[in-house]
């Protein structure tokens, strides 16, 4: 599956347009992290598991969008947009969104892969 930014993919053409696929995941961020993350800020740091917890959500947000592009027949997402979000002040509560339009591309085309992340 071709996931990229971008509205189409160079060397292909989007036959069909199978409609807007969204990713959502909430991911909850603990006291320990929470503490870790401040003290890496006072020293001027970066926060590890701060870090490791947004690219994990980032990536389930992507793996779920491009499940329901397959769902709908599609083999690529053009136009993706990742969305962070938090949930409130103070229940550490971050939302990642994934969203994009889900496409078939022609087969064939010039010198891309038929699969991957653009």
């Amino acid at each position: 599956m071709i996931i990229t930014t971008t509205q189409g993919v160079d060397g292909r053409v989007i036959r069909e347009y199978r409609g807007i696929v969204f990713g959502e995941v909430i991911a909850g961020v603990n006291f320990l992290r929470d503490f870790a993350a401040g003290l890496s800020n006072f020293f001027g740091g970066r926060s590890g598991a701060y870090e490791e917890e947004l690219m994990r959500a980032r990536e389930e947000a992507l793996a779920e969008m491009e499940q329901r592009a397959v769902e709908r027949g599609a083999n690529a997402v053009v136009g993706v947009d990742v969305d962070y979000e938090t949930l409130g002040q103070s229940n550490g509560m971050l939302m990642v969104t994934a969203s994009g339009t889900a496409v078939v591309l022609e087969s064939g085309g010039k010198g891309l892969p038929s699969g991957g992340v653009i």
